[in-house]
């Protein structure tokens, strides 16, 4: 095979419709866009959230507190959850996203003090609550913050 020979599979691209281009191309004349109005001329349109005048969704809805648009949140994995591994193994973000236990870990974890653990483990994660670190070090095992 050559990069020549090449080709998208059949039905994966198609040509983009010519607005505007005549009666026959069944796009001729207001090009899709209806008769007069807003929405028909240049540059016509409403922006984003409006809704015609009516106090917009956005606007509505209550807020409160303070929501930390940077925050970075932590998974949460419960001391239960490592009762799965093996006694004396080395449990981090990698050895839990091996294990099935998490799907994704983008920012860290956190262990939360759900269950019991009876195997000593060394868990390293980026935080842990009193319970969960009470519970790993009653087992014999470390809980080290990364």
């Amino acid at each position: 095979m050559y990069i020549h020979e090449l080709s998208p599979v059949p039905g994966s691209t198609h040509v983009d419709k010519r607005k505007g281009r005549g009666h026959a191309t069944g796009n001729g004349k207001t090009a899709g866009r209806g008769h007069k109005g807003q929405k028909a001329r240049s540059g016509g349109g409403v922006r984003i959230g409006f809704e015609g005048g009516q106090m917009p969704l956005a606007r509505r809805i209550p807020k409160r507190g303070f929501n930390n648009i940077f925050a970075k949140p932590l998974e949460a994995v419960n001391v239960s959850a490592l009762e799965s591994f093996e006694d004396g193994a080395v449990v981090d973000a990698k050895a839990l996203l091996d294990a099935g236990i998490l799907s994704e870990c983008k920012y860290g974890v956190k262990v939360l003090g759900n269950g019991n653990v009876s195997k000593k483990l060394t868990v390293k994660a980026a935080a842990f609550s009193e319970t969960a670190k009470q519970k790993i070090e009653a087992a014999g095992g470390k809980a080290e913050v990364i």
